[in-house]
């Protein structure tokens, strides 16, 4: 091999080798930039799951209360039929 086929083929390396460099410096780039990506839907998710939380709590909140006004309602409806039969008996009775 002459000396300028043995530059030609250490050019031909390093040019290859280079390549690679930037081959893999671009790979990992893309590969951060995911990250990245990743990272700020995590945080986005993250903060939905804590108003989605907050909201779940005013709903049950919200619901239990509900509950006991239906119940306080359906407790005077009661009391109020009973009266109102109390009333109709003593009617017909008289």
């Amino acid at each position: 091999m002459s000396a300028d086929e043995g530059f030609e083929a250490a050019q031909l390396r390093l040019r290859t080798a280079i390549q690679r460099l930037d081959d893999l410096v671009e790979l990992r780039r893309e590969r951060e930039a995911a990250v990245s990506d990743a990272e700020v839907e995590i945080q986005r998710m993250t903060a939905d799951r804590g108003r989605l939380a907050k909201d779940l709590d005013a709903a049950l909140a919200r619901s239990e209360r509900l509950d006991r006004a239906n119940r306080e309602v359906s407790r005077r409806l009661v009391d109020a039929m009973e009266r109102v039969r109390s009333v109709l008996d003593r009617h017909k009775s008289a």
